[in-house]
């Protein structure tokens, strides 16, 4: 399966921890889950694509259609409900 023209889920749902040029590395996080990347353009289409600097969990990411669905509106609630299933745990200690 291929990425869907326009899409950009994969690039606003998660949260990323590995630096991205142009976003401030704050509380170990670099991109904040629901915060679109700012290395996506307005046609939703990765700035970085294919450049030594794009952080390599980008390229782990792969489309299937689990998570990609037929539409955007899929993609990114199966990425934000993975992303709450994958957080750590806040319980006090």
């Amino acid at each position: 399966m291929e990425c869907r023209s326009g899409c950009g889920a994969c690039c606003i749902a998660p949260s990323i921890s590995s630096p991205i040029p142009g976003m401030p590395v704050v509380n170990g996080v670099s991109k904040p889950a629901g915060v679109r990347c700012v290395q996506l353009d307005a046609a939703n289409l990765c700035r970085i694509f294919g450049q030594p600097e794009r952080p390599a969990v980008c390229g782990q990411l792969q489309p299937a259609l689990d998570m990609c669905g037929s539409h955007n509106e899929h993609a990114m609630h199966y990425l934000t409900q993975l992303e709450i299933a994958t957080r750590p745990s806040t319980a006090p200690a």
